[in-house]
């Protein structure tokens, strides 16, 4: 009987030991088999056997992995990337330019983005790719129209040409800001003095133009009045003018003010009016 005690024991301990020691490696472990994903991030997982799995995007949570594989983390979200650069304009005038653009990597499409560009692809792919698109819009046009009329245009031609390079890149482009354009100082200041001229020009143009449809209303309503002058001396017979005269001769006979009326002896009869005999 006292022989078979420590074999009992050891029976015992085994157990307890294996399940101590399977702890022990699994609190070692615990922070390479669990990964928690924050919002607005996705996550790429590296297999230790197959490389990265490019079928599946890890989204927000937490999430168990192989001790072996590794979790690589991406933000997700929309992202603002701002590039100061100097290009030239269609003349070879050198002109400084402050680009901002919003995007984001294609959440469905992270695995082939870390397998081919890397969690450097802001620097890697899309900051030349701006570089090059505004580079290539810019020196089409000349320093007065960057700086006034084709702003809206360009801005918009450089998000196009950038989309299109970023298009099979696993990058989504959503907006380009042309922020700032500065032009050196001689230039800028012969620009605003010729823009201020053409403003000048246009404003003396539309004096003029409002004051010729002024003469011509004028000359209109003179025209007019002339018109009906015409008309109604032409219809003004003797007839006629004999008719008003008897008309206003009973209306003033009617009057109950006290009044001298003189019926005239002359063809037409009108009558003459001297006033109240007050």
């Amino acid at each position: 009987m006292q022989q078979q005690q420590p074999e009992l024991n050891l029976k015992k301990i085994i157990p307890i030991g294996i399940i101590v020691f399977a702890a022990i490696i699994v609190i070692a472990l615990w922070s390479r088999m669990t990964v928690s994903i924050e919002s607005g991030e996705g996550g790429v997982e590296f297999n230790f056997f197959s490389g990265v799995n490019t079928e599946v995007t890890y989204g927000e949570g937490f999430h168990f992995i192989s001790p072996l594989n590794r979790m690589f983390i991406y933000d997700v979200r929309q992202q603002e990337v701002s590039e100061k650069m100097s290009v030239l304009s269609s003349n070879g005038l050198e002109i400084s330019l402050d680009v901002s653009m919003w995007l984001q990597p294609v959440h469905e499409m992270l695995g082939e983005l870390h397998q081919e560009k890397g969690q450097n692809y802001l620097n890697s792919i899309v900051r030349p790719s701006i570089r090059s698109a505004t580079r290539s819009v810019i020196g089409r046009y000349t320093p007065e129209q960057i700086y006034s009329s084709k702003r809206d245009a360009i801005q918009e031609e450089i998000f196009t040409e950038t989309r299109d390079i970023l298009v099979d890149q696993y990058v989504q482009l959503n907006e380009v800001l042309v922020r700032d354009v500065t032009l050196p100082p001689t230039i800028k200041t012969a620009i605003e003095k010729k823009l201020k001229q053409e403003q000048e020009s246009l404003e003396y143009e539309f004096k003029l133009i409002k004051e010729s449809k002024e003469a011509e209303r004028r000359k209109i309503d003179a025209e007019g009045k002339a018109e009906a002058n015409r008309i109604l001396n032409a219809s003004l017979t003797s007839n006629i003018l004999k008719e008003k005269g008897i008309e206003a001769t009973v209306r003033l006979a009617e009057s109950p003010n006290a009044k001298v009326v003189i019926i005239g002896n002359s063809a037409d009869g009108m009558p003459i009016i001297l006033g109240d005999s007050k």
